[in-house]
C-alpha cells in the first residue's frame, strides 16, 4: 500500500489524520532487545508506527485498555510522520535496536525480512498468543510472506475512484461499475469540455493503480523477484498521461504541486482523483463540494484488478518479549473496544469483532464501508502483488519520474530507461 513521502503517499498519511506529525508523542530510550524487564516481573514494550496527533490519539487510548488487561506489560510508544518513520527505523534495524512492535505496510515485508529484522508470528499463533481467526476477507494474508507470517493486518483498503458528485452530475456523467478505461477518459473529456475543468488529478503517477491497469491485462507491477512489466508496458501509460495533461484533461502537475497539502480534487481544480477507498474521508474536510467513491475503470468491462491492501503490525526478530508483542498484537486486532476508538483511522476494521463493534455515522465512513462491501460481494478482490525488496524505492521512483515526465524536464522514453533503470539497482540490493 503506498511506500514515499510524495503525491500518493502523502495521501497515505492523509488517511492517517488532517496533518502530518512532525515529531514524536514522546520519544523512546533504550533498545529493542534490552530485556525491559523490572524486578515484580513487568515487561516493557516499544510499540512505534507512523501517522498524524489524531492516530496517536486514539492508539494511546487502546494502549491504555490493553495495559488494564495486561498489568505485567508496558508499552512505551514513539511516532513520526510516515518519512520520518521509515528514516529512523532504517537506522535502528540497521543497529539492531529497532522497537519490539511497529506498524508495517506491505513494501517492507520482504525488505526487512532480507535483513532478519521481522518476527515471523506462526510460533506464537501455534503457542497460543496471537489469534488469527475472524479477519475479513481473508486479509490476514496480507500478511504472509514465503511461508512466514511477518504482519497482521489492522485494517484493510481497496484502491478507489472518488469522484465530485456535482460536477459528474452536471456533465450528465455517470459512473457505473464495468465500465472501461475508454468510457473513463471520455467521461473526462465531457467534463473538461461542459464544465471547464480538468476529469482527473493525475493517475498516471500512481504506482498502486497502474498495478490495477496492469493485472486487468494480465501482468502485474512485481512480481516475487522483479517488475512484472516490460519499457513499452510504461512508455504507453506513460504517454498517454502526459498526452491527457497538454490536452487539459489531467490536472496541471504544477497546479497539484501548488496546492498541497490539499488535494486538486477537493480545490477544485478535478473532478474525479484515484486513492485508497479509506482515505476519502479527507475531501468532506478540504473540499465545499460531495464527494463519493466510483468504480475502478476496466479493461473488459468486467475484472477490476482489485485487492485488498493493509497497514498491519509486525514483531522485531529478535526482541526478548516475543509473547508479550504477541499478546499486544492480537489485542490490537481483536479487542471490540480498540476497534471503537480507532474506526476506519487505519482502514476498515480487519476483524469482524471490531467491525462489528463499530458503527459510523457519519457519510464518508459509511461509504466507505459499503464500497468495500460492495467490491467483495461482486467478486473483484483478488490476491494482492508480491512486493519484493526495494519495492519501496522503486514506489518513490515511479512517482518522481512520473511527476518529472509529466512537468515536461524529461522525455516519456527517457522517463522510462531512468525508472528501469533505477529499478533495477533498487531491487538488486
Amino acid at each position: 500500500m503506498g511506500i514515499n513521502g510524495s503525491v500518493e503517499r502523502r495521501t497515505v498519511l492523509k488517511a492517517a489524520g488532517a496533518s502530518l506529525a512532525t515529531a514524536g508523542l514522546a520519544a523512546t530510550t533504550g533498545c529493542g532487545g534490552d530485556g525491559g524487564g523490572s524486578g515484580d516481573g513487568t515487561v516493557e514494550i516499544r510499540f512505534a508506527w507512523w501517522g498524524a496527533e489524531e492516530r496517536a490519539k486514539r492508539i494511546n487510548q487502546s494502549i491504555k485498555l490493553f495495559e488494564k488487561k495486561y498489568p505485567k506489560i508496558k508499552v512505551k510508544t514513539d511516532f513520526q510522520d510516515y518519512v520520518a518513520f521509515w528514516e529512523k527505523f532504517q537506522t535502528q534495524a540497521a543497529g539492531g535496536n529497532p522497537p519490539d512492535v511497529f506498524q508495517n505496510a506491505v513494501a517492507f515485508l520482504r525488505k526487512y525480512d532480507k535483513r532478519s529484522v521481522l518476527l515471523d508470528l506462526k510460533s506464537q499463533v501455534d503457542a497460543g498468543n496471537l489469534d488469527l481467526k475472524n479477519f475479513r476477507a481473508g486479509v490476514e494474508k496480507v500478511g504472509e510472506v514465503d511461508g512466514k507470517l511477518l504482519g497482521v493486518p489492522v485494517g484493510s483498503n481497496t484502491m478507489s475512484l472518488v469522484i465530485d458528485e456535482k460536477v459528474f452530475k452536471a456533465a450528465g456523467v455517470k459512473a457505473e461499475q464495468g465500465w472501461t478505461w475508454d468510457e473513463y477518459f471520455a467521461a473526462l473529456k465531457k467534463i473538461h469540455d461542459t464544465q471547464k475543468v480538468a476529469g482527473d488529478s493525475g493517475y498516471f503517477g500512481i504506482m498502486y493503480l497502474y498495478d490495477l491497469y496492469l493485472r486487468q491485462n494480465g501482468k502485474a507491477f512485481f512480481t516475487e523477484d522483479g517488475l512484472g512489466f516490460a519499457e513499452t508496458d510504461l512508455t504507453e501509460w506513460w504517454q498517454d498521461g502526459y498526452n491527457r495533461v497538454k490536452a487539459g484533461i489531467v490536472t496541471d502537475p504544477k497546479k497539484v504541486e501548488q496546492l498541497k497539502p490539499k488535494s486538486a480534487l477537493a480545490s477544485g481544480d478535478a473532478a474525479s482523483e484515484f486513492t485508497w477507498d479509506n482515505f476519502t474521508v479527507r475531501y468532506a474536510t478540504e473540499g465545499d463540494s460531495e464527494y463519493g467513491l466510483a468504480p475502478i475503470p476496466t479493461t473488459d468491462g468486467k475484472e477490476t484488478g482489485q485487492y485488498l491492501g493493509s497497514l498491519m503490525l509486525s514483531g522485531f526478530a529478535r526482541t526478548k518479549h516475543p509473547k508479550e508483542v504477541a499478546q499486544f498484537i492480537s489485542f490490537m486486532v481483536h479487542d471490540p473496544e480498540v476497534g471503537k476508538i480507532m474506526g476506519y483511522d487505519r482502514g476498515i476494521l480487519a476483524t469482524t469483532e471490531q467491525f462489528e463493534a463499530y458503527k459510523p455515522t457519519d457519510a464518508p465512513n459509511l461509504a466507505i464501508a459499503k464500497y468495500e462491501e460492495d467490491v467483495a460481494e461482486a467478486g473483484l478482490l483478488g490476491t494482492i502483488t508480491p512486493h519484493p525488496a526495494g519495492a519501496d524505492t522503486v514506489e518513490a521512483a515511479f512517482l518522481r519520474v512520473a511527476a518529472d515526465m509529466s512537468t515536461g524536464k524529461t522525455k516519456v522514453a527517457d522517463a522510462v530507461k531512468q525508472f528501469f533503470s533505477e529499478a533495477k539497482t533498487a531491487l538488486a540490493t
